[in-house]
């Protein structure tokens, strides 16, 4: 293994499962000090990860977790915001409480995060942010609302706090997957028979993108090896996004 990240220090929301967990793996494989924040404890925990239970929701409890990691670490120098959940509703009715549940844990909670973060980030002049957005944030798709509102809103604050911050060394990107087969989706094709066909017979490479193809693109951008790319939002969809048809 090349040790792409080897020394380094990395924070990792939604590490417990799904692509959280792949790319905690993934960065493990490549030599850096992974620290895992989930809400749940992982099902299959990885010996080299230092797992801590937070809510992204909880900006204290998040502040609490990154001075823990400051302390053991020195310093954290890649951050990959993958923590959020799926929250679908006809718009009218969907009620306050679920459009403040969606936008706190797809959107507040990455910026909890990062707020924790970039001041010791900002203190060394030197950082790599990733943001694992959504296809949803570029197409809007029939029935998902509010999720395209907030995902929309993670891109922006992207690309924002990218351009805010460039001159100090801060670099933001993020991700867009489109269809991954992390525990949700997995799920779903339980739970109706031949979803799975369809949905794959709508992707141009005739196959569903796994966990492990999400964590590469995000390895690349925490490293150094992509150090002059900032504020750029990836596409991993198979190239699904860009067929004129449903």
């Amino acid at each position: 293994m090349s040790g792409r990240l080897s020394g380094k220090s990395v924070l990792i929301t939604g590490a417990a499962s799904g692509i959280g967990a792949a790319t905690a793996r993934l960065f493990a494989d490549h030599g850096a000090h992974v620290a895992g924040l989930d809400r749940n404890a992982p099902a299959d925990p990885d010996p080299r990860v230092d797992y801590l239970l937070a809510d992204i929701t909880d900006a204290a409890t998040i502040a609490a977790a990154v001075a823990a990691v400051l302390a053991r670490h020195g310093r954290i120098d890649a951050l990959v915001n993958n923590a959020g959940a799926d929250v679908f509703s006809d718009p009218l009715q969907l009620d306050d409480a679920d459009w403040q549940r969606c936008l706190e844990l797809n959107l507040k909670g990455a910026w909890n995060v990062c707020k924790a973060v970039l001041p010791s980030m900002l203190a060394r002049q030197a950082g790599s942010i990733v943001n694992i957005a959504s296809v949803h944030g570029h197409k809007i798709i029939p029935h998902a609302f509010p999720y395209p509102v907030a995902k929309h809103g993670l891109i922006g604050l992207t690309r924002s706090l990218g351009i805010e911050y460039a001159a100090q060394g801060i670099r933001v990107n993020s991700i867009s997957p489109g269809l991954i087969l992390v525990p949700r989706i997995e799920a779903w094709f339980e739970r109706e028979p031949g979803a799975r066909e369809r949905q794959t017979a709508l992707l141009p490479p005739g196959r569903i993108g796994t966990p492990e193809e999400v964590a590469y693109t995000a390895l690349f951008l925490a490293s150094d090896e992509a150090r002059f790319i900032n504020a750029a939002d990836i596409l991993i969809d198979g190239g699904r996004s860009q067929l004129y048809h449903e």
